[in-house]
């Protein structure tokens, strides 16, 4: 029986798990998917000495950039974004062999580009981690300007919370939210943003898809705001990681 399953820290409820063990009973494919909740990704080469059958890995937070160095090759496009979140397991000879994938932004794309109006030029993406990160590539093959937006002062191409202003939420209508702000069970969360200022021309999408409509979304629905939540993109992701770990790029 082959191996499949999901590493990060903590995992709690996980869609993947679910999805994939369904998938193998109703196609009637001999395998099994299994969380890995590791509190470092050291462990990693444990899960690997002891699960021979392991044909594949998918990674969350917080190990979509840590990983990287555990690895042997890079698709060209995980390697531009700096972070990993579907790993190919094969082997040549005795040892295992691992390849990194990015299936985020194609799962963000393609949720992402029918919504977007020829008045959507310029994007603000909150967080920097590894999933903002791959928000940032997609965005940008999609024709967008980007920006980030973190906590803390940071050097290039971020300004703070304290900076996203009216006038800014005005130029910067696609705003995709990369932070767990408002993820169950802290329903009551949001980023700091001057939702006010929002209106119909404002695009917000949320990577969160428990609950199913964030704080976020909600007040940005209520100026008016085209919203949606990450639950699309998820399930694309999904394809993707099955032909990721099935090809032979």
């Amino acid at each position: 029986m082959d191996k499949y399953g999901l590493i990060g820290f903590p995992l709690g409820h996980s869609f993947s798990i679910s999805y994939f063990n369904e998938k193998f009973h109703n196609e009637g494919i001999d395998a099994e998917y299994e969380n890995y909740e590791i509190a470092s990704i050291d462990s990693l080469a444990e899960i690997l000495d002891t699960t021979p059958n392991l044909r594949g890995l998918n990674v969350t937070i917080p190990y979509k950039e840590e990983v990287i160095k555990y690895l042997d090759d890079l698709s060209p496009e995980a390697r531009s974004i700096g972070a990993v979140n579907v790993i190919r397991v094969s082997h040549k000879g005795s040892k295992p062999y691992l390849k990194g994938f990015n299936s985020d932004v194609i799962g963000f794309t393609r949720s992402i580009e029918s919504m977007l109006e020829p008045g959507h030029q310029k994007a603000l993406i909150l967080g920097t981690g590894g999933a903002a990160k791959a928000i940032d590539y997609g965005l940008k093959s999609l024709g967008l300007e980007t920006r980030f937006v973190s906590r803390t002062t940071r050097k290039g191409n971020t300004i703070t919370y304290d900076d996203v202003t009216p006038q800014v939420i005005a130029e910067y209508n696609v705003i995709v939210n990369c932070t767990p702000l408002g993820m169950y069970p802290r329903t009551d969360e949001c980023p700091k943003l001057p939702y006010e200022a929002m209106d119909q021309h404002t695009l917000l999408y949320d990577l969160i898809y428990n609950p199913d409509e964030t704080l976020f979304m909600k007040k940005g629905c209520e100026r008016g705001a085209i919203t949606k939540n990450g639950l699309e993109m998820l399930l694309l992701q999904a394809f993707a990681s099955w032909e990721f770990w099935h090809g032979r790029e």
